[in-house]
């Protein structure tokens, strides 16, 4: 392990951490816009219970994530800066306008949000609810701006060394943004809606507060349900269009060291010193398939054509992408199976069913 290597673990896993948070806060911030609004209209105490238990896990959420994003903007610097010292004149201004548009929303409405209940008038509330919405959702598009920007540059141009910015328009809206954003927003709320979906399974489970259980589970797995092929398609999308341009994690992603196998690598214990594979599973002519040629023909690249320096970690690599595919499947199959009980008027006394969602989740 060389410092750069820990630097890059020590990144990623503080990213891990930090994301978890405000992939359920931004999806339970647009929830409680929802709920509170259908309490505003209808006056039903169903929604207003389902707006308060939501709303202490979302402080607490939002909390955490504020406070894991603040060392995430430390590492920037510490870890990578010779990288935020030339990309300062584009990565500086897009975090700011985070923290001006979208952190100030939040902060300046979250007070009334978590404590205005009772004490101001409900269009007060729900304007709150509203704002703090807003706020989350711009704040998670200022970041993917910025990330996408590093997957593929845009509107710049380097002088003595730095990366300047010729054109905002073309940074914020780089290439990769179109795909990423939707594909993000889609993420959150299918998070948060696996999250919702859990408790309320768990809450069915034991008994308690049918009502609550019962409405906030109908929302979060409709919205699973919804959102999940739309997000497979994006997902797909995404994969398509940035891996061609980083082809050294195309080539980790397939498990493959060398040119020339048509298959599709299911299983990899990869050999990063010997540059081999300890042991793989391999599905004759998939890879061709997936890469939309069924004549067998389509070869994947190998981790090979990239320099050794080069090479990204195979195994994490690999791996992280399999969890992902496969979480993204059982995601699906979930929010299917949710959408036939619902039709079979099962979905409320499916004991099975909600110890398999509180699992998931």
């Amino acid at each position: 392990m060389t410092l750069l290597d820990l630097s890059r673990w020590q990144f990623a896993i503080t990213v891990m951490f930090h994301m978890t948070f405000p992939a359920i806060t931004v999806g339970l911030s647009i929830l409680l816009a929802i709920v509170y609004g259908m309490y505003w209209r209808t006056g039903k105490p169903v929604y207003l219970q389902m707006f308060r238990f939501w709303r202490r896990i979302f402080a607490v959420g939002f909390a955490i994530g504020v406070v894991a994003g603040v060392v995430i903007t430390f590492e920037m610097g510490l870890n990578w800066g010779v990288y935020s010292a030339k990309t300062g004149p584009i990565i500086g201004p897009i975090i700011g306008m985070e923290v001006v548009t979208a952190f100030f929303v939040e902060a300046g409405f979250i007070g009334v949000l978590l404590y205005g209940d009772g004490r101001v008038k409900q269009r007060t509330m729900f304007l709150a609810t509203v704002m703090v919405a807003l706020g989350t959702v711009l704040s998670s598009t200022w970041i993917i701006a910025a990330n996408s920007w590093m997957q593929t540059p845009a509107g710049y141009r380097i002088v003595h060394g730095r990366f300047e910015p010729t054109d905002w328009v073309k940074v914020i809206f780089n290439p990769s943004f179109v795909w990423r954003w939707p594909h993000m927003v889609a993420a959150v709320l299918i998070s948060a809606g696996f999250f919702v979906a859990g408790i309320s399974a768990w809450y069915l489970r034991k008994g308690r507060a049918r009502g609550f259980a019962r409405r906030s589970m109908s929302i979060a797995l409709g919205v699973a349900a919804l959102l999940m092929p739309v997000q497979l398609y994006l997902g797909d999308n995404v994969a398509g269009h940035e891996l061609p341009l980083q082809l050294s994690k195309l080539e980790a992603i397939e498990g493959n060291w060398t040119n020339g196998n048509t298959g599709f690598v299911l299983f990899d214990i990869p050999d990063q010193q010997a540059v081999r594979n300890i042991a793989d599973l391999n599905v004759p002519c998939l890879g061709s398939a997936i890469a939309k040629d069924l004549s067998c023909n389509t070869a994947m690249p190998g981790l090979d054509l990239t320099p050794a320096a080069d090479r990204p970690d195979m195994a994490a690599t690999f791996w992280g992408f399999r969890v992902m595919f496969l979480a993204a499947l059982l995601m699906f199959g979930t929010a299917f199976a949710a959408t036939i009980l619902r039709m079979r008027r099962r979905l409320w006394t499916s004991r099975r069913f909600h110890r398999f969602v509180v699992a998931a989740s």
